[in-house]
């Protein structure tokens, strides 16, 4: 179901994005504001362009969520407060806290709207660290900085 509302959400981005610069594009005299005018085909050039917004928005969600592994050494008490302090210092607060897992919203009301309120980033803790799961150049930035972080914390402890 997940699924199926975020290709639906896209769907709706992706044709009010286009609206929206067809509109600019005519309000700036650029294009006439007809669609027969504006493109070749006309209405048939609409339909043909929210189709292909409508394939493109059913495969975005396959491919830009992912979960992956975070390598954070460390028993859960002990690199908590670690990974809250790491999160809030990119803008996420911490939303739900189960066990060993957390979940993390931006703050910003900004960054939600940017991110079509898709900003959900949630920890699941395995044995080597953590699984994050969200959107995937998102994790990917956030994954990479907390294992420089872990990884810089353990290689002054071991310089002691």
């Amino acid at each position: 179901m997940k699924y199926l509302f975020r290709a639906l959400k896209y769907f709706v981005y992706f044709m009010v994005c286009f609206a929206l610069i067809m509109a600019i594009m005519s309000a700036l005299g650029l294009v006439d504001p007809n669609p027969q005018a504006m493109f070749r085909e006309g209405w048939k050039s609409v339909w043909q362009i929210a189709a292909l917004f409508f394939v493109f928005s059913l495969v975005y969600p396959l491919t830009g969520f992912r979960k992956q592994a975070a390598i954070v050494p460390g028993d859960y008490p002990i690199i908590r407060d670690k990974v809250i302090s790491y999160m809030e210092s990119r803008g996420y607060e911490l939303e739900t806290e189960e066990g060993e897992n957390m979940t993390f919203r931006l703050r910003s009301s900004f960054g939600k709207a940017i991110k079509m309120w898709e900003d959900r980033v949630t920890f699941i803790k395995d044995p080597g660290g953590f699984q994050v799961e969200g959107l995937r150049k998102v994790i990917v930035r956030l994954i990479s900085g907390l294992e420089y972080t872990f990884r810089n914390e353990s290689d002054d402890n071991y310089s002691k």
